[in-house]
């Protein structure tokens, strides 16, 4: 709402002002709930795709396909459990409720943001003299199959998952909760957290995912929208996925 707060999905000025209520409407409860599915949608995720790998044996020529099948239908299946909480619980409209709404400014502003972000962080790297690391990610990336899918999810499911859980769901209730300056550290933090594997826990690689998650919280807070922050993230995804590629040691 335009005048009540940054974090709520705007409401067109040709339409009736509804009447006010609190923003988020979930409350911690419902993220430990969300937190709780966690384990047992990875480990359904994990079992369906072993139990699909072993029907198609063929799929193993390429290591990316399990792995990625796994996250890929372990994202579907929370996003599913987040829907149904937000549509069940509260009779609330999913996208709506997290602010899945036209920022007010050009989208693609914020694409554009996307890749200027990349190249600050990369700058920000060398000033932090970032080790190479042998990341984990890079051991899928065998063939063009793998790399191919790499880099549609990084591109996609990935950055529209995160941001709807940590910028749509979890980065207003902590607003709400501690403002928004301790609730972008307290987002990021998690959220750096949380990639640390996917960076053999280098703190320099994590300290940098931490900085672009404190960008992509700012946007979703003064866009006030969360397909913003998506279209910074995805763009930002996109351009060191084509540094990895503009590299040429990959398999052809």
């Amino acid at each position: 709402m335009n005048d009540s707060s940054p974090l709520s999905p705007e409401v067109s000025p040709l339409e009736p002002l509804p009447q006010r209520e609190r923003y988020p409407f979930w409350g911690y409860q419902d993220l430990v709930i969300l937190l709780g599915l966690t384990l047992p949608v990875l480990a359904v995720s994990a079992l369906i795709v072993t139990a699909v790998s072993q029907l198609l044996p063929a799929q193993k020529s390429s290591p990316a396909v399990g792995v990625l099948g796994a996250q890929f239908l372990a994202y579907i299946l929370w996003f599913l459990c987040l829907w149904a909480l937000i549509r069940f619980r509260y009779h609330k409209p999913f996208w709506f409720s997290l602010a899945w709404v036209t920022p007010r400014r050009s989208l693609l502003l914020y694409a554009v943001c996307g890749p200027l972000l990349a190249l600050a962080v990369g700058f920000a790297g060398a000033l932090l003299q970032t080790p190479e690391i042998e990341m984990p990610m890079m051991d899928l990336l065998r063939d063009r199959l793998s790399i191919t899918l790499v880099g549609i999810f990084a591109v996609t499911l990935g950055p529209l998952a995160e941001e709807l859980v940590f910028r749509g769901f979890v980065l207003p209730l902590l607003t709400r909760s501690f403002g928004p300056a301790i609730a972008v550290l307290l987002t990021s933090g998690v959220f750096a957290l949380l990639h640390g594997p996917q960076y053999a826990w280098s703190w320099r690689h994590v300290l940098l995912v931490g900085l672009a998650s404190v960008t992509f919280c700012l946007v979703r807070l003064r866009s006030g929208s969360t397909l913003s922050a998506t279209a910074m993230h995805a763009t930002y995804n996109l351009t060191f996925f084509i540094a990895y590629l503009a590299q040429g040691d990959f398999p052809v």
